[in-house]
């Protein structure tokens, strides 16, 4: 029996000021998923490992599964396959969970089948995962995990993404509070309009980002990490977010928002050098309102998603 097994790195979504237009991914945590050829036609989700239960094995229910067959409907093929999933990231975390297993199916069974679209072309499969996940197709998560490091997501019709240049030296903190934010939660506090004003500010951020990436000037970078559309309503959402947000920048951080929809927040920084100081700093305001947080380090993943040998 032949069988591929992938892994798919985390991501942190929206980047404060790209709200569904930028991602990045990230190399401290992942899903691993392995598919097995099988006899019979069609998709059987046969295990999953370290959800507690909670996610569907039915195949049209399934991240993984709605992504190889989006893959398959494309190629106009019938085969049968077994899937194993591994999850290494929590659910409702905002660390991209959903995409990184559909990311980490495609790319395990585009192998199998000998790898018949390039590492991008497998991206309108992983979004309608996404679809079928949260409710709607965005690519700001399946991007990074798919292709590595900063990807913008210029437009969805036609889909263009463009991979953005990573500084050397840059990194990021995650902080994970102990509690689960739905993402239909999360969208439900956002505003439908926009005014003038914030827009203006908003694509100056964007812009200034997108520029401090480029150049790798740091300072830009933290001066552009500003969120004046989704971050203000979002932000009610989750506890001691701006005491933490306070808290972190003090202690060195770039500047810091929410990964995602929530409830995970994400911090950069120029270099290792105050990520200590940067954890430290955010565990003393979630033990000062009694929440518990499980914070990880690390460097912006450039490679994405990859077949494990």
């Amino acid at each position: 029996m032949k069988a591929v097994r992938a892994f798919a790195p985390a991501t942190v979504a929206n980047v404060s000021c790209g709200f569904d237009i930028l991602g990045f991914a990230i190399d401290a945590m992942g899903d691993v998923v392995e598919v097995r050829e099988r006899k019979e036609p069609g998709l059987q989700v046969v295990s999953i490992a370290g959800d507690g239960g909670r996610l569907p094995l039915e195949a049209e229910k399934n991240t993984c599964a709605v992504a190889i067959q989006a893959m398959l409907d494309e190629l106009g093929k019938e085969v049968g396959m077994e899937i194993y999933l591994e999850k290494g990231l929590p659910l409702g975390s905002g660390m991209g969970s959903s995409a990184a297993s559909a990311v980490a199916a495609l790319v395990a069974a585009n192998r199998l089948l000998g790898e018949p679209f390039e590492k991008k072309q497998l991206l309108p499969f992983a979004m309608a995962a996404e679809k079928v996940a949260c409710g709607a197709g965005h690519a700001d998560n399946v991007a990074p995990s798919l292709l590595g490091g900063f990807v913008l997501i210029r437009d969805y019709h036609p889909l263009d993404v463009i991979k953005l240049p990573v500084p050397e030296g840059l990194h990021c903190t995650l902080l994970h509070p102990h509690f689960e934010l739905k993402t239909s939660d999360s969208r439900s506090v956002l505003r439908d309009h926009v005014s003038l004003k914030h827009s203006t500010i908003q694509s100056g951020n964007v812009a200034g980002l997108i520029a401090g990436l480029f150049q790798g000037d740091f300072e830009l970078i933290g001066r552009s990490l500003r969120d004046v559309i989704a971050e203000p309503y979002r932000a009610t959402l989750i506890p001691g977010f701006y005491e933490v947000k306070e808290a972190v920048k003090t202690a060195g951080a770039l500047g810091m928002g929410i990964s995602g929809s929530g409830p995970t927040l994400f911090a950069l920084s120029k270099g290792e050098g105050n990520v200590q100081s940067i954890i430290d700093a955010a565990q003393q305001v979630y033990d000062s309102i009694g929440l518990g947080v499980d914070a990880y380090h690390s460097a912006i993943n450039t490679q994405g998603a990859f077949v494990l040998e």
